[in-house]
Protein backbone atom coordinates (compact mmCIF):
# COMPACT_ATOMS: atom_id res chain seq x y z
CA UNK A 1 0.00 0.00 0.00
CA UNK A 2 1.23 3.32 -1.12
CA UNK A 3 1.74 6.05 1.52
CA UNK A 4 1.40 9.49 1.06
CA UNK A 5 4.84 12.00 1.75
CA UNK A 6 5.07 13.25 5.12
CA UNK A 7 6.43 16.46 6.41
CA UNK A 8 8.93 16.56 9.21
CA UNK A 9 8.63 19.31 11.65
CA UNK A 10 11.62 21.17 10.53
CA UNK A 11 9.99 21.15 7.22
CA UNK A 12 7.29 22.79 8.50
CA UNK A 13 8.95 24.93 10.52
CA UNK A 14 11.08 26.27 7.41
CA UNK A 15 8.27 26.50 5.36
CA UNK A 16 6.31 29.34 7.91
CA UNK A 17 9.55 31.11 8.55
CA UNK A 18 9.82 31.37 4.44
CA UNK A 19 6.27 32.64 4.42
CA UNK A 20 6.96 35.18 6.96
CA UNK A 21 9.80 36.25 5.56
CA UNK A 22 8.06 36.49 1.90
CA UNK A 23 5.01 38.79 4.39
CA UNK A 24 7.68 40.91 5.32
CA UNK A 25 9.36 41.53 2.27
CA UNK A 26 6.00 42.33 0.57
CA UNK A 27 5.22 44.35 3.45
CA UNK A 28 8.17 46.15 3.10
CA UNK A 29 7.93 47.03 -0.62
CA UNK A 30 4.78 48.09 -0.03
CA UNK A 31 5.46 50.40 2.30
CA UNK A 32 8.08 52.04 0.43
CA UNK A 33 5.87 51.91 -2.68
CA UNK A 34 3.99 53.94 -0.61
CA UNK A 35 6.32 56.48 0.69
CA UNK A 36 7.42 57.18 -2.66
CA UNK A 37 3.96 58.43 -3.72
CA UNK A 38 3.63 60.45 -0.87
CA UNK A 39 6.76 62.15 -1.30
CA UNK A 40 6.19 62.67 -5.10
CA UNK A 41 2.73 64.13 -4.26
CA UNK A 42 4.38 66.43 -1.49
CA UNK A 43 7.60 67.39 -3.45
CA UNK A 44 5.72 70.22 -4.64
CA UNK A 45 4.64 71.92 -1.79
CA UNK A 46 7.63 71.69 -0.18
CA UNK A 47 9.71 73.03 -3.08
CA UNK A 48 7.07 76.16 -3.11
CA UNK A 49 7.81 76.54 1.21
CA UNK A 50 11.20 76.03 0.20
CA UNK A 51 11.88 78.64 -1.86
CA UNK A 52 9.74 80.84 0.19
CA UNK A 53 11.29 80.59 3.18
CA UNK A 54 14.92 80.27 1.75
CA UNK A 55 14.87 82.97 -1.52
CA UNK A 56 16.15 80.14 -3.56
CA UNK A 57 15.41 80.65 -7.30
CA UNK A 58 14.72 84.40 -6.37
CA UNK A 59 11.53 83.91 -4.53
CA UNK A 60 11.37 87.10 -3.29
CA UNK A 61 9.73 87.22 0.93
CA UNK A 62 6.36 88.49 2.13
CA UNK A 63 6.72 91.42 5.15
CA UNK A 64 3.41 92.74 6.95
CA UNK A 65 5.50 96.09 7.75
CA UNK A 66 8.08 97.94 7.50
CA UNK A 67 11.80 97.34 8.60
CA UNK A 68 12.15 98.08 12.06
CA UNK A 69 15.82 99.40 11.56
CA UNK A 70 14.27 101.97 8.76
CA UNK A 71 16.26 102.65 5.51
CA UNK A 72 19.61 103.31 5.29
CA UNK A 73 22.23 105.49 3.55
CA UNK A 74 22.86 103.19 0.26
CA UNK A 75 21.11 103.38 -2.82
CA UNK A 76 19.92 100.97 -5.12
CA UNK A 77 17.96 100.17 -8.64
CA UNK A 78 15.30 98.33 -9.28
CA UNK A 79 14.42 97.41 -12.39
CA UNK A 80 10.58 96.03 -13.36
CA UNK A 81 10.24 93.14 -16.18
CA UNK A 82 6.74 92.06 -16.99
CA UNK A 83 5.85 89.05 -19.44
CA UNK A 84 2.66 87.81 -20.59
CA UNK A 85 2.66 83.26 -21.22
CA UNK A 86 1.03 82.38 -24.87
CA UNK A 87 -2.68 82.01 -24.41
CA UNK A 88 -3.48 84.97 -22.02
CA UNK A 89 -5.09 88.10 -24.59
CA UNK A 90 -3.71 90.57 -21.92
CA UNK A 91 -1.25 93.82 -22.33
CA UNK A 92 1.23 94.06 -19.07
CA UNK A 93 3.66 96.56 -18.94
CA UNK A 94 5.29 98.63 -15.70
CA UNK A 95 4.71 102.51 -15.35
CA UNK A 96 8.30 102.38 -14.50
CA UNK A 97 11.29 100.52 -16.39
CA UNK A 98 13.79 101.29 -12.57
CA UNK A 99 13.35 103.51 -9.85
CA UNK A 100 16.28 104.12 -7.11
CA UNK A 101 15.21 103.90 -3.66
CA UNK A 102 17.31 103.28 -0.35
CA UNK A 103 17.83 100.12 0.87
CA UNK A 104 15.04 99.51 3.64
CA UNK A 105 12.38 102.14 2.17
CA UNK A 106 9.45 100.86 1.41
CA UNK A 107 7.97 101.66 -2.25
CA UNK A 108 5.05 101.66 -4.47
CA UNK A 109 5.01 101.24 -7.70
CA UNK A 110 2.39 100.02 -10.05
CA UNK A 111 1.96 97.96 -13.24
CA UNK A 112 -0.92 98.30 -15.89
CA UNK A 113 -2.38 95.53 -17.44
CA UNK A 114 -5.28 95.25 -19.96
CA UNK A 115 -7.52 92.77 -21.31
CA UNK A 116 -7.36 92.97 -25.00
CA UNK A 117 -9.72 89.94 -25.81
CA UNK A 118 -13.21 90.65 -26.22
CA UNK A 119 -14.26 88.38 -23.61
CA UNK A 120 -13.81 87.58 -20.06
CA UNK A 121 -10.32 86.39 -19.09
CA UNK A 122 -8.55 85.25 -15.43
CA UNK A 123 -4.73 84.83 -14.95
CA UNK A 124 -2.50 84.64 -12.09
CA UNK A 125 1.08 86.05 -11.71
CA UNK A 126 4.62 84.31 -10.71
CA UNK A 127 7.70 86.44 -9.92
CA UNK A 128 11.00 86.11 -8.92
CA UNK A 129 13.91 88.21 -8.28
CA UNK A 130 17.81 88.50 -10.34
CA UNK A 131 20.40 88.04 -9.41
CA UNK A 132 18.61 84.92 -7.87
CA UNK A 133 20.53 84.83 -4.35
CA UNK A 134 18.63 88.71 -4.13
CA UNK A 135 15.83 86.70 -3.13
CA UNK A 136 15.53 86.29 0.61
CA UNK A 137 16.36 90.34 0.63
CA UNK A 138 13.47 91.34 -1.54
CA UNK A 139 10.38 91.65 0.37
CA UNK A 140 6.75 92.44 -0.91
CA UNK A 141 4.28 93.85 1.68
CA UNK A 142 1.71 93.64 -1.30
CA UNK A 143 1.53 92.10 -4.68
CA UNK A 144 -1.57 91.63 -7.09
CA UNK A 145 0.47 88.02 -7.87
CA UNK A 146 -1.24 86.43 -4.86
CA UNK A 147 -4.79 86.22 -5.79
CA UNK A 148 -6.37 85.24 -9.42
CA UNK A 149 -6.86 88.28 -11.38
CA UNK A 150 -9.97 88.43 -13.50
CA UNK A 151 -10.24 90.72 -16.78
CA UNK A 152 -13.35 92.01 -18.28
CA UNK A 153 -13.42 92.56 -21.64
CA UNK A 154 -11.13 95.76 -22.48
CA UNK A 155 -10.77 96.23 -19.00
CA UNK A 156 -7.35 98.44 -18.08
CA UNK A 157 -6.13 98.08 -14.34
CA UNK A 158 -3.45 99.70 -12.35
CA UNK A 159 -1.97 96.97 -10.18
CA UNK A 160 -0.24 97.81 -6.97
CA UNK A 161 3.48 96.35 -5.68
CA UNK A 162 4.45 97.51 -1.98
CA UNK A 163 8.25 96.51 -1.52
CA UNK A 164 11.54 96.98 0.05
CA UNK A 165 15.01 95.63 0.10
CA UNK A 166 15.71 94.87 3.64
CA UNK A 167 18.98 96.35 4.98
CA UNK A 168 20.62 92.87 6.25
CA UNK A 169 21.53 92.79 2.52
CA UNK A 170 23.87 95.50 3.83
CA UNK A 171 26.14 92.78 6.32
CA UNK A 172 25.92 90.41 2.96
CA UNK A 173 29.59 90.72 1.89
CA UNK A 174 28.90 88.95 -0.98
CA UNK A 175 26.57 91.72 -1.82
CA UNK A 176 28.92 94.62 -1.88
CA UNK A 177 28.96 95.30 -5.36
CA UNK A 178 25.36 94.64 -6.28
CA UNK A 179 23.64 97.69 -8.10
CA UNK A 180 20.42 96.80 -9.44
CA UNK A 181 18.10 94.47 -8.58
CA UNK A 182 15.26 92.95 -11.23
CA UNK A 183 11.80 92.00 -10.58
CA UNK A 184 10.12 90.48 -13.27
CA UNK A 185 6.55 88.90 -13.20
CA UNK A 186 4.81 86.85 -15.79
CA UNK A 187 0.88 86.63 -15.81
CA UNK A 188 -0.32 83.39 -17.16
CA UNK A 189 -3.65 82.16 -18.32
CA UNK A 190 -6.02 80.60 -15.54
CA UNK A 191 -8.51 78.39 -17.47
CA UNK A 192 -11.17 78.00 -14.80
CA UNK A 193 -11.44 81.56 -12.91
CA UNK A 194 -13.12 82.02 -9.72
CA UNK A 195 -16.11 84.19 -10.17
CA UNK A 196 -16.08 86.57 -7.10
CA UNK A 197 -18.64 89.54 -6.51
CA UNK A 198 -17.41 93.06 -6.97
CA UNK A 199 -18.04 94.43 -3.47
CA UNK A 200 -20.25 97.67 -3.28
CA UNK A 201 -18.57 100.68 -2.96
CA UNK A 202 -15.30 99.58 -4.27
CA UNK A 203 -12.86 102.01 -5.34
CA UNK A 204 -9.66 101.48 -7.26
CA UNK A 205 -7.88 104.99 -5.82
CA UNK A 206 -4.32 104.61 -5.53
CA UNK A 207 -2.45 104.17 -2.17
CA UNK A 208 0.72 106.52 -1.35
CA UNK A 209 3.86 105.07 -0.44
CA UNK A 210 3.47 103.04 3.32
Amino acid sequence: MDHEPTISREQSRAARKGLGRDVLVASICGGVVALMVGASYAAVPFYNWFCRATGFNGTTQVATSAPATGPIARKIAVRFDSNVAPGLPWKFEPEQSEIEVNIGQVTTVFYTVTNQAARTTAGQAAYNVAPLTVGSYFQKINCFCFTEQTMAPGEKREMPVVFYVDPSIADDHENDGLNTITLSYTFYPVKDPVVKPLASGESDKRKGNL
